[in-house]
């Protein structure tokens, strides 16, 4: 067995040639790097001799794949890996039947799907019967919410873990055991270059280590030589520094100022350094509200929309539905009546405390609450012309009050 101090190994029977990222996958969950609370669960697990089937979920590169082969490797349980993209109820037949033969052997399978997300309901159906009898061990691994993508009865037989994207100081403590792997060193601007391009993608930071330190050859790994193997320039946004905050403001002023051409260069720059797709969908949704508002009723749905294409498609195509409603957005008349009307609100409830909700707009379920008068003299809108009623809808002490500022461009419902 490799020395237990060695954060990446080379796993038995891997050859020299193999990627780095394959080379130096852990064999021990001493090894990994991150995950501690979940590894912490799963090396329980696995020491009390009973794995379950298991979901894990987490973003690229954070140890997915790895895990699954450790919890077969520490319950002595044969491994078998498919991906959800390539394979078919047909290949899960033939696992099932070879598992089967290794039960009666005395030998677990452990099944690990990649992308289970992938599996549409019927080849995640064909598997459940044999996830139940205990014939194959699921560890499926997806970068979505398994709430959504996976079948309900196979879910609630499954454990799910959360796996978190590694941060800055775990990933570069996988780099820098590349390096020692590579036998190569890094400057500290293509050390942090490295970093933020692979975004916590361990497999990302490796592959691009290797292909910089086969640019470099016997010099140190530079800027350039990062920037060449991940053909990706550097992009300067820290996600959580100043330039997010400063390009985000950009993007949102840009929209609220109609200036399309600015729109999409500060969403691209968002983007295209590596901002979470869910994060700039969300911006769009709350600038459809807020700064175009009653304006363009539409805008909401367009932005809304967009957001879901966006978690549907993912990337590289997410690009497409976000910047057709950056581009909406950006060209809609503008209203912010929704933002003043609810602060003009906040602020008068701040004034006069909480008032009583008129008697006869009282909800009235019980023979008692009417005789005591509520919901007595309530005008159905519905009995009247044009479907409006006559009455005082706010608090009796506030009859008159304003909250909604018309805007001129606020267009009314139906027109």
């Amino acid at each position: 067995m490799a020395d237990q101090g060695e954060l990446f190994p080379i796993p038995a029977g891997s050859e020299p040639a193999a990627p780095l990222a394959t080379r130096m996958r852990p064999r021990t969950f001493d090894q990994l790097v991150g995950q501690r609370q979940v590894v912490d669960v799963l090396r329980q697990l696995t020491r009390s001799g009973h794995l379950p089937s298991i979901v894990l979920w987490g973003p690229p590169g954070s140890g997915k794949t790895t895990l699954a082969r450790l919890l077969a490797t520490e319950t002595n349980a044969r491994m078998v890996s498919m991906s959800a993209v390539t394979a078919g109820v047909a290949d899960l037949r033939k696992v099932v039947a070879e598992a089967r033969v290794h039960r009666r052997a005395g030998l677990r399978t452990v099944l690990f799907i990649d992308e289970i997300h992938r599996f549409n309901k019927a080849q995640q159906d064909a598997i459940l019967p044999h996830v139940e009898d205990g014939t194959v061990t699921l560890i499926g691994a997806t970068t979505e919410n398994p709430s959504f993508e996976v079948i309900s009865p196979l879910l609630s037989r499954s454990r799910v873990f959360r796996l978190e994207q590694l941060d800055r100081e775990e990933l570069k403590q996988v780099v820098e055991r590349g390096l020692q792997e590579l036998h190569a060193t890094i400057d500290g601007d293509a050390m942090d270059a490295l970093l933020e391009v692979a975004r916590g993608d361990a497999r990302v930071a490796l592959n691009g280590l290797e292909a910089a330190a086969a640019l470099a050859g016997e010099a140190a790994i530079g800027l350039e030589q990062v920037e060449g193997a991940l053909q990706q320039r550097h992009l300067l946004y820290d996600r959580a520094g100043d330039q997010h905050y400063d390009i985000v403001s950009a993007l949102i002023k840009s929209v609220r100022g109609s200036d399309p051409d600015a729109a999409v260069y500060w969403m691209a720059r968002m983007l295209e350094a590596g901002e979470d797709v869910m994060f700039v969908a969300r911006r769009l949704v709350i600038l459809a509200a807020e700064d175009v508002g009653l304006a363009d009723p539409q805008a909401l749905p367009v932005a809304v929309a967009a957001q879901q294409a966006a978690h549907f498609v993912g990337m590289p195509e997410a690009v497409l539905p976000l910047t057709e409603a950056a581009l909406y957005l950006a060209l809609a008349p503008k209203s912010n009546s929704a933002l003043t009307s609810y602060g003009a609100a906040r602020e008068l409830i701040q004034e006069t405390g909480n008032e009583s909700v008129p008697m006869h707009l009282r909800n009235a379920p019980t023979g008692l609450m009417k005789s005591m008068g509520y919901g007595r003299g309530y005008k159905y809108a519905h009995d009247f012309e044009e479907g409006i009623a006559d009455q005082v809808h706010m608090p009796e002490k506030l009859k008159g009050r304003k909250v909604y500022a018309p805007n001129p461009r606020d267009r009314k419902p139906g027109k």
